[in-house]
């Protein structure tokens, strides 16, 4: 049982937090979903009791994530539409393979799958060795790649670029919380890494007027060798489970060729 199943929010209060989140007044999200601001007025306040129809259509006009689609239809008093099917399971075999056909595919460089909250679920090889590497081959301290980027005892003592990875990785946690208005989980990390030794006060606060880079570039300096990768994400179109629609890869391509070269010399040891 969730918080959410022993303590329904009402219907109404979770659409205005959706809608705040977006960015949207009542005239807008009614016209986007072609309904009256009168009938969305009354269905904020609790004076209208939506349609099952009608809340999908309101979800999808917010953008919203599968987990938050079945907590809104709750809310409504409906059943959820979305399953939550765990990977280790035989239905998830196809995605599977095709996880690992990706990770594969990406060697002798490094790649990652994390869900939605950075949690590292599973790498490749080439990831495992360059981080023993950067680690001295000692094991990361942590499961979840905001956590060992932040933490000065993992990975942080090797980035050379620290500050610019750690305002990119802040900045998508920030719009994690701000877009995901029910997400606690999110809201909790973010409070975690904003508590790590030396983050910036100015992290603490969303930066709305600097977009993201598009491309995040990240090196390591360590033992005289300097590796530098630029990152590429791969997620999953139309997903129908909500495992599914967290998922992302990370794959990591040398910027030149002394990385490549590194790279592929670690590949070949024993």
């Amino acid at each position: 049982m969730t918080p959410l199943d022993l303590a329904p929010v009402p219907v109404g209060l979770l659409l205005r937090e959706w809608r705040a989140a977006r960015r949207l007044s009542q005239l807008d999200l009614s016209l986007d979903a072609n309904i009256s601001a009168r009938h969305l007025s009354c269905i904020e306040t609790g004076k209208a009791q939506p349609s099952r129809t009608l809340l999908m259509r309101l979800a999808d006009v917010l953008d919203m994530p599968l987990r938050e689609r079945n907590a809104l239809l709750r809310a409504g008093g409906y059943a959820p539409s979305y399953p939550e099917t765990g990977l280790d399971t035989p239905a998830m075999g196809r995605i599977n393979q095709a996880i690992d056909f990706i990770l594969r595919q990406q060697e002798p460089y490094p790649a990652f799958l994390m869900n939605r909250h950075w949690d590292i679920l599973a790498t490749n090889d080439a990831a495992q060795r360059v981080n023993g590497f950067v680690l001295d081959g000692r094991a990361s301290k942590h499961a979840n790649m905001l956590r060992a980027v932040f933490d000065p005892d993992d990975l942080r003592g090797a980035l050379a670029n620290w500050d610019d990875i750690g305002a990119t990785l802040i900045g998508h946690l920030h719009a994690l919380v701000a877009g995901s208005p029910t997400d606690t989980k999110a809201r909790a990390l973010l409070d975690e890494i904003l508590a790590y030794p030396n983050v910036p006060s100015r992290w603490r606060l969303r930066d709305l007027d600097t977009p993201p880079a598009p491309l995040l570039t990240t090196e390591f300096r360590h033992r005289g060798v300097t590796l530098s990768f630029f990152s590429t994400i791969t997620t999953f179109g139309t997903p129908r489970d909500i495992t599914i629609d967290g998922l992302h890869i990370e794959s990591c391509f040398p910027m030149d060729e002394a990385t490549a070269q590194f790279c592929r010399r670690l590949g070949e040891q024993p």
